[in-house]
């Protein structure tokens, strides 16, 4: 679908207003509808060479644009409208209804004569213009990629105490009481002979083992976290806008539609 601008002048900004909303209330976006008046433009904006044909196309002359500067500076409005081709009639009826200034007889009556390409026999004058350029910007992604930190999962070392079974080999020296009888022959003996009762006493003894436990630091286990690196290819998609040209056929609308 083709869109295109239309340009109604208005003496009043009160009415270029008007025109606004009846063009909003018949349907047109209000992001389409523009008005320019005082409010909306500085005296060096209004004076500014090539502001008009920077806003609304190389090929606006410098009659209209003189009007365009004129109308402001004394109160009027300048309108704007974006629209598809197919609206532009509808539009421009909803304009006129609001009485947009001539701009030929306006440049006229301001000592800036049109150009004389027509005759207004059979080319009428619009009032309101329909300028034949457009700006189309063309917008396009990049891909910018950054980096967060996530978590992947976590670690725990947990330190606990195990047994097992050890043996080791002692030697235990032990003493008990033993009695061995023996032959004397020895007669001299005899004259130490005691027939007293007596008791002898002798303590045994043996050796048990003890068991006792040391403790010493047997190794070291470091926990720390090591970090490395690695390169990783994103893929996605962005978008571009692009342009064509297609010729079309002849539009045999109304001659007033066109500039």
């Amino acid at each position: 679908m083709a869109y295109e601008k239309i340009v109604a002048v208005y003496d009043k900004a009160a009415k270029a207003k008007e025109a606004a909303r009846a063009l909003q209330t018949s349907g047109f976006a209000l992001g389409d509808i523009s008005v320019l008046n005082r409010d909306s433009l500085s005296d060096a904006e209004v004076h500014e060479a090539g502001l008009w044909r920077r806003l609304f196309g190389r090929n606006v002359g410098d009659h209209e644009s003189a009007v365009y500067g004129r109308t402001i500076e004394s109160g009027g409005a300048v309108l704007t409208l974006r629209t598809a081709d197919t609206e532009v009639s509808r539009a421009m009826k909803i304009l006129d209804v609001h009485n947009p200034v001539d701009v030929n007889e306006r440049a006229t009556a301001l000592g800036v004569a049109p150009p004389a390409t027509r005759t207004a026999a059979t080319q009428p004058v619009p009032t309101a213009k329909l300028t034949k350029e457009e700006v189309l910007r063309l917008a396009e992604e990049q891909l910018d990629v950054g980096k967060r930190q996530v978590e992947t999962g976590r670690a725990r070392i947990r330190r606990f105490v195990t047994e097992r079974p050890v043996e080791a080999q002692v030697t235990l020296h032990e003493e008990h009481a033993e009695m061995m009888r023996r032959a004397v022959t020895d007669p001299s003996l005899l004259k130490d002979v005691d027939w007293a009762d007596k008791v002898i006493e002798i303590t045994e003894t043996a050796e048990q083992a003890v068991v006792t436990k040391s403790a010493h630091v047997a190794e070291e286990v470091v926990v720390r976290r090591e970090g490395s690196d690695r390169v990783e290819t994103v893929r996605d998609t962005v978008r571009r806008q692009q342009v064509e040209l297609e010729r079309l056929p002849r539009d045999t609308r109304d001659l007033r539609k066109t500039a």
